[in-house]
């Protein structure tokens, strides 16, 4: 049983502990006695408030009598947690967690400990997506979600804008969260053929019905808990908490996130600083500076990514984003057409085009990167320039100089918050 929507939230608000709590209790009732549940949640990619919501949801049903509460990280294609990453993302040490036992990571590409629900066929892809794409792919899980294995399975989650599926939360903690590869690898294409700007920011997306589909053969009944979160000088500030169906509580949750996750500038800038966010040591995460700022930027005009504590491109997929580099879209459908290596890996082949962002056809008939992309950090001249990135030192970067100047944009904790120029227009 899942419980009817429940939950508060708003731009305005700021949820305490407290009103957590109630919302929580409210939607653990309808458990039954001894209840074993899986708890699916963020790694340490995201800010959110994990640390406050799971020593919540394990006091609550150690009081209910349930007899288990097992974590596992919705990692996707990242590197793993450590232990300690893991216990400070739950909250372990700072709260009471009188229910909790196992935390899992999630190997989405070992076939040992993934597990097939069926497939999605070609013509429900078809129909799901528009008619963007047409394949056949099978619906894999990390198999801790087999059937009778847990009673329930809880979503914590929390909800922004997202590049590959309009806005995180939901099913997307399944897919590509704890999925296997090819699910992951044709969501991620296709939200980069949707093209980002017609996906990032919108909640109803070829994406998230693909995603969503897949996510009905989730076995044992899913409730999720859905926030939403900004982080403030006083620390951690949730607007929102919404628990219940995954459909139901991330919409409820999108609709205070386009509030509070999206600013818009009036204008284009000719140049922009993106001072990246700390939670992303690598491009492969840290590339949502590009994501998130390329709607605010003038054709071609520069983001410099600032950025001193990345170190690396992406541990996973590293060799493939060096081997083959940014481009546009029109690129990499081309580099894919003629790459069985890419085929095989579409989710980095998003990815090439995602950060590139999108590109303009010149005088000559040419498609290039619609603005340049300059990363000051870590990684060296050789591997900028290997995965078509300008490279420049960080101390080459005057920052005050950059905010003194009317046609440079600096901006904080970048890859947090959306930049658009401005609403989008009712076509009512």
């Amino acid at each position: 049983m899942i419980p009817t929507l429940a939950g508060a939230g708003s731009a305005t608000t700021d949820l305490t502990a407290a009103d957590l709590r109630r919302i929580v209790r409210d939607a653990v009732r309808v458990l039954p006695p001894r209840a074993r549940v899986l708890a699916v949640i963020p790694d340490k990619t995201r800010d959110d408030n994990t640390d406050i919501l799971f020593p919540i949801v394990s006091q609550e049903l150690a009081a209910l009598g349930a007899s288990r509460l097992d974590a596992l990280v919705a990692q996707g294609t990242h590197a793993p947690m450590t232990d300690a990453e893991k216990r400070l993302k739950i909250g372990a040490g700072a709260a009471d967690l009188p229910l909790v036992g196992e935390l899992y990571d999630h190997h989405w590409d070992r076939a040992s400990e993934l597990m097939t629900l069926g497939t999605l066929t070609s013509s429900e892809v078809s129909s799901l997506s528009g008619g963007i794409m047409d394949r056949e792919v099978p619906v894999q899980l990390n198999a801790r979600l087999a059937p009778g294995n847990y009673d329930y399975v809880f979503v914590l989650g929390a909800t922004v804008p997202h590049e590959v599926a309009g806005f995180a939360g939901g099913a997307k903690y399944f897919f590509p969260g704890v999925a296997g590869p090819e699910l992951t690898h044709l969501t991620h294409w296709l939200g980069a053929l949707a093209t980002i700007e017609h996906v990032i920011g919108r909640i109803e997306t070829p994406t998230r019905r693909v995603i969503e589909a897949a996510a009905d053969r989730v076995p044992a009944p899913v409730i999720a808990f859905t926030s939403v979160s900004t982080r403030t000088n006083a620390g951690l500030r949730t607007h929102g908490l919404f628990a219940g169906d995954c459909r139901e509580t991330v919409r409820s949750a999108a609709a205070i996130s386009s509030q509070v996750h999206v600013r818009y500038t009036g204008r284009r800038y000719p140049r922009v600083v993106a001072l990246l966010d700390e939670h992303y040591d690598e491009l492969w995460v840290g590339g949502k500076a590009s994501y998130k700022l390329g709607g605010i930027i003038e054709d071609g005009g520069e983001l410099v990514i600032y950025a001193p504590h990345l170190t690396g491109i992406s541990t996973t997929h590293g060799r493939l984003i060096e081997k083959y580099g940014y481009a546009p879209l029109e690129q990499v459908r081309e580099m894919v057409e003629d790459s069985d290596e890419l085929k095989a890996n579409l989710a980095v082949a998003a990815h090439l085009a995602h950060v590139s962002y999108a590109g303009r056809v010149t005088a000559e008939g040419r498609v290039e990167p619609r603005y340049r992309i300059t990363l000051a950090s870590a990684v060296s001249e050789e591997v900028c320039r290997r995965v078509r990135l300008a490279f420049t030192r960080c101390d080459a970067v005057d920052i005050e100089a950059a905010r003194r100047d009317p046609d440079t944009l600096v901006v904080e904790h970048a890859g947090r918050d959306l930049y658009l120029v401005a609403p989008e227009r009712s076509s009512a």
